[in-house]
């Protein structure tokens, strides 16, 4: 098997877009609307070929704490020469590192889930 999607669920879709795919990089590959014609999904696609579905929150505040169960983080692929530029990028826009390994730094989307950038297996130098 391979991942098919995965569903991140946002409190406001706009502003998730404009992480994952402004400053992610992640190209939408489509728009959806609920049953009154707003906007309810968008998905960015992975290379893979999978994709990551933003889904818009169906009330003001859908955090959850680290510690409970459910998924821990989203963790996307990077080159490992492409490491301290992506820090900087992601620092500039409001999201710094809030821990990191030899293989990947974390930082929290606009609403609070922690996303991954990895270069696993190559340590960092």
């Amino acid at each position: 098997m391979r991942l098919h999607h995965l569903a991140v669920v946002v409190a406001d879709l706009p502003r998730a877009e404009a992480f994952y795919a402004g400053l992610l990089g992640l190209p939408v590959s489509r728009r959806g609307d609920d049953a009154h014609g707003l906007p309810r999904s968008v998905w960015v696609t992975l290379d893979d070929g999978s994709f990551l579905a933003l889904e818009r929150a169906g009330r003001p505040d859908p955090r959850r704490d680290d510690e409970a169960p459910g998924l821990h983080c989203l963790a996307l692929g990077v080159a490992r020469d492409e490491r301290a530029a992506w820090q900087a990028r992601l620092a500039a826009a409001g999201h710094p590192t809030v821990r990191e390994t030899d293989y990947t730094f974390y930082v929290r989307d606009p609403d609070g889930n922690l996303v991954g950038l990895s270069h696993y297996p190559d340590a960092r130098r």
